[in-house]
């Protein structure tokens, strides 16, 4: 049996538990070590955990012997910097979503990788689950025919709403487009690629980050997406492809993909489909992860570095439409 990847988390964070839970789902996977500025959070994480490598600095991490691949856990505004303090370490690194604020700190990201030699990819985990591949191909298959609509949400209602917490705090980049309208954007770029033009509303709020954002995409075959996120309710969290010949159906939560349901236009039966998680989910970005550094792969076919820098011109464009910026990017 191969060695199991030794992984390193940057962040003590919410995300930070849920892909600590995913690892011990891992067939490839082990977590060894937690970073944080704060001892008492490491130390805390790492009780919880079993972690046995504790380290009260990112750099401290990063240039440690003991680990493989980092899990950038940060907040999204210190994603470029630390996952290049990492890949200057020569660590490979899984950096969740958004892979950064914006193109320019995506492509710089990209082009430190690719320098280093080193395996860089974006944390979206929901591209990786059973379900999700299977999505993927039956459209390649073009069992639903030529598609020409979809239509996805996610929109919650967050029960803190502190001003200074990271979905509402504009010098960490809050708000929801980076944190959750990243899903249905790239859930759209999965089906139909980079779109030609789009049209976007938003809806600030008091710390002048988007609490709303609505948009739509328009693609070169004349396909449209519809596509919503929302800090001000709970919406559907549904996903929707329909085809010339059949449409699909991802049922809540759609970013959690376990349940679907095909409808064919021909014969007119359904097919319900459930594929549940073994683990929590994220144990399946970690594996996909640990096989492309067993066969010495420095990019993903599921998550792909170019997909990414495209989702984040997109959401570069989709701000700047609606008027809103990150202070530290004036």
């Amino acid at each position: 049996m191969k060695e199991k990847v030794r992984w390193g988390i940057i962040g003590p964070g919410r995300i930070a538990r849920a892909f600590a839970e995913g690892l011990h789902h891992s067939q490839n996977g082990k977590l060894v070590a937690i970073a944080s500025r704060s001892k008492e959070r490491a130390e805390r994480f790492s009780k919880e955990w079993q972690v046995p490598f504790q380290f009260y600095s990112y750099q401290e991490l990063a240039e440690s012997s003991v680990v493989d691949a980092v899990y950038i856990a940060t907040p999204h505004s210190e994603h470029m910097d630390t996952t290049i303090l990492c890949l200057q370490n020569k660590k490979n690194v899984l950096c969740e979503k958004p892979l950064a604020v914006n193109a320019s700190q995506v492509k710089t990201m990209i082009e430190s990788a690719r320098a280093e030699n080193v395996l860089l990819m974006e944390g979206m985990w929901s591209r990786f689950p059973p379900l999700m591949r299977k999505v993927k191909e039956i459209v390649l298959a073009g069992s639903l025919g030529e598609i020409f609509s979809i239509q996805a949400d996610f929109g919650f209602l967050p029960k803190n709403k502190d001003p200074n917490g990271r979905l509402f705090n504009p010098a960490l980049a809050g708000g929801s487009l980076l944190d959750i309208g990243i899903y249905p954007l790239s859930f759209a770029s999965m089906i139909l690629g980079m779109p030609k033009s789009f049209a976007a509303l938003a809806t600030l709020g008091k710390t002048q980050v988007d609490e709303q954002t609505s948009c739509i995409l328009k693609y070169e075959n004349g396909a449209h997406a519809l596509l919503h996120s929302s800090l001000r309710c709970e919406t559907n969290q549904e996903a929707f492809i329909a085809g010339t010949d059949g449409s699909l159906r991802l049922h809540k939560q759609c970013w959690k993909p376990q349940k679907m349901t095909i409808q064919s236009h021909h014969s007119r039966k359904e097919e319900y489909i459930e594929m549940p998680f073994e683990g929590n989910g994220f144990n399946y970005e970690a594996e996909h992860f640990g096989q492309l550094l067993e066969e010495d792969k420095k990019d993903s076919e599921v998550m792909p570095l170019e997909e990414s820098l495209s989702i984040a011109r997109t959401m570069d464009k989709i701000r700047e439409s609606c008027g809103f910026k990150y202070p530290f990017e004036e």
